[in-house]
């Protein structure tokens, strides 16, 4: 028997019930009847179709494409009615669950899941769930998958369809990591469950069935660029023009930004983009739109940000302080160029709510006299970082001074904000 909700809490309208490739026999008696009690059934084609109509009577509704933009409507179609919403294994991981609850909250939801097909995996594989790291390709770029890659590590990827594995196969290749073993698990928990493997380096097989789940065992090719999980990515990372914040840097750079996850980053002046790759690497939900007035500089940051596995990050072309206009409220503001410009530094500084950040870097006595000021008015940190590097001297070895980077850090205060 279901247990009853707490007293005073409203009835959900609607139910949201997890369904596995074992169809209707798969299912719990609490979901079963959820179903058979509904007066409309929404899904998609495959689940819908797993619903015996003698039991199942509701009027079935498909989802129409593309699904989120769709949900208010069809929802409100049907107010007033007994609703269940069939989703795949479990609806709150990565699933349809997570819209429904931003639409209509919690409390008119009741959530009955089922298995994961990332549970169900590991169960297959053996692999400790909290351990194995899962990307999903539904619905997102294949290039996201990137960012995951680590010499060892295991991975579950969630496919967008049958040509998934072998666009996961096709990645490892490109990325160092052709020695890869891959397993595509199909049809788990159902009648037609099967799987086969490869080695991305070889991998032939064509596409089998939509309904897989893809699980990575990493390994680096010896020669490929070996990239940590701490800002500071070697520099030959980057393809670049020349315009790149330096590793060293770079890596100071972001220790003062701190980045944390959800956060929004305004790197301005993008150059060739490793400051706003590497604030996303930092963890999954962060964000970060890139303000670059060059064109030619712009096109390479996006490919940057493909190849190192976000290419989330939001490229935007044109001039600032005018193009910063429009953009969301940052978290953070990095200042990489251009500090000189008319209203930059006000206008970064005016974006920021209370406990927002400002980083800004230079290597000219007129952008740090600038930053000097800044910092005598709001405090902060104004500090000065060069590095050298040892070179060939003839014979022997030197070092090599690279030009010292003046850098002012800034967290705004409530009573600052004028």
């Amino acid at each position: 028997m279901t247990p009853a909700p707490p007293a005073g809490t409203p009835a959900a309208a609607v139910a949201v019930v997890g369904i596995g490739a074992d169809g209707w026999d798969g299912l719990p008696a609490a979901s079963r009847a959820a179903l058979a009690e509904a007066e409309v059934l929404i899904g998609g084609p495959r689940q819908l179709e797993l619903l015996p109509a003698g039991q199942c009577p509701g009027e079935r509704v498909r989802w129409p494409s593309p699904l989120r933009p769709a949900v208010p409507g069809l929802l409100a179609a049907h107010a007033g009615r007994r609703v269940a919403v069939l989703a795949s294994g479990d609806p709150m991981f990565y699933g349809i669950g997570r819209a429904l609850a931003e639409e209509l909250g919690a409390a008119a939801l009741r959530v009955l899941p089922h298995p994961s097909a990332v549970s169900l995996a590991c169960a297959r594989l053996g692999w400790p769930v909290e351990d194995t790291e899962v990307v999903t390709l539904v619905g997102r770029p294949a290039a996201r998958l990137a960012a995951a890659l680590h010499d060892g590590r295991r991975l579950l990827v969630l496919s967008a369809n049958a040509d998934t594995p072998a666009e996961v196969a096709a990645l490892l290749r490109e990325r160092g990591f052709g020695p890869s073993r891959l397993r595509v698990l199909e049809q788990l928990g159902g009648e037609r469950e099967s799987a086969y493997e490869g080695v991305a380096d070889s991998w032939a097989h064509g596409p089998g069935d939509a309904l897989n789940v893809v699980a990575v065992e990493c390994r680096r090719s010896p020669d490929a660029l070996r990239l940590g999980v701490v800002p500071g990515l070697p520099d030959a990372a980057y393809d670049s023009d020349g315009q790149l914040t330096k590793r060293y840097v770079r890596a100071a750079t972001l220790a003062a930004l701190a980045p944390a996850p959800g956060e929004l980053l305004w790197d301005v002046g993008g150059g060739s983009g490793s400051i706003a790759v590497e604030w996303l690497r930092a963890h999954p939900s962060c964000r970060a739109v890139t303000i670059e007035k060059n064109p030619v500089r712009a096109e390479r940051i996006t490919r940057n940000a493909e190849r190192l596995g976000v290419p989330g990050l939001r490229v935007v072309t044109g001039a600032a302080p005018a193009a910063l206009a429009e953009l969301p409220t940052p978290d953070a503001v990095f200042i990489g160029g251009g500090l000189t410009a008319p209203g930059l530094l006000d206008a970064g500084w005016a974006a920021l709510p209370p406990g927002g950040r400002l980083v800004a870097n230079t290597v000219t006595l007129e952008s740090e006299a600038l930053l000097t000021e800044w910092y005598r008015r709001h405090g902060g940190e104004l500090v000065r970082l060069a590095v050298a590097q040892a070179v060939p001297v003839g014979g022997f070895t030197g070092w090599r001074q690279a030009m010292p980077v003046t850098q002012w850090s800034v967290t705004k205060s409530g009573e600052q904000e004028r």
